[in-house]
């Protein structure tokens, strides 16, 4: 079994028993992806507003989705500092973050012309790298990441299996992913989030297929 990346930060759980944290975690989990898909709404809908542009606000949004009812920090930025468990990266010092976190936004809206892929990976890794909450960080970079891709496709991407769901199923090309891009490199993420996406897509086409079956019987 793989060693998980995760958090360490000293904080008081709001929930301990491992039962109600799991079915609290599953309602946030869900409550944050609906969240990403009104977003997604919101930026590409004929009536929505133009240009798209990211801002920490939304970032903060999507954290304290994941977080609610776990944390004391849901929705703020780490007090403090933080490691990565089975990671050789430090996260940069607390009173950073803010900046680093709107460097991110600017980074997004300045080269929003640039590959969808691109977007989504760099958003993936930098709020890894980043790390600006004390736990969570990994959940609001994918659901980050995924709004940003579906934003700048102009829709939701179809597919009953997403892209956050596929790396929640193997985290280990994601992690690894995450380490070639702390070196400098960031294709391998780029290359991850590609075949992620066709993977996502060809859940469409398996249940085309099962529909056309179902109408042949």
């Amino acid at each position: 079994m793989t060693a998980e990346r995760h958090s360490t930060a000293r904080e008081a759980e709001l929930v301990t028993d491992p039962v109600e944290k799991a079915t609290v975690e599953s309602r946030n989990a869900v409550n944050q992806f609906d969240l990403v898909m009104t977003m997604v709404e919101h930026w590409t809908s004929s009536t929505g507003p133009k240009p798209f542009r990211l801002r920490p606000s939304m970032i903060l949004d999507l954290h304290r989705a994941a977080l609610e009812s776990l944390s004391l920090y849901a929705g703020n930025w780490r007090p403090g500092s933080v490691a990565i468990a089975e990671s050789k990266h430090t996260p940069p010092a607390s009173f950073l973050v803010p900046g680093l976190i709107e460097e991110l936004c600017d980074h997004v809206n300045e080269n929003f012309r640039k590959s969808a892929i691109h977007l989504a990976a760099y958003v993936m890794w930098k709020v890894n790298w980043i790390h600006p909450f004390v736990d969570g960080n990994g959940r609001t970079s994918r659901a980050l990441s995924y709004l940003v891709l579906c934003v700048r496709l102009g829709y939701r991407i179809p597919g009953t299996k997403t892209i956050p769901d596929l790396i929640s199923v193997d985290k280990m090309p994601y992690y690894d992913a995450l380490e070639a891009a702390d070196k400098g490199d960031l294709t391998q993420m780029e290359k991850l989030l590609g075949e992620l996406l066709a993977n996502q897509l060809l859940t469409v086409i398996d249940a085309a297929g099962l529909d056309e079956k179902e109408a042949e019987s």
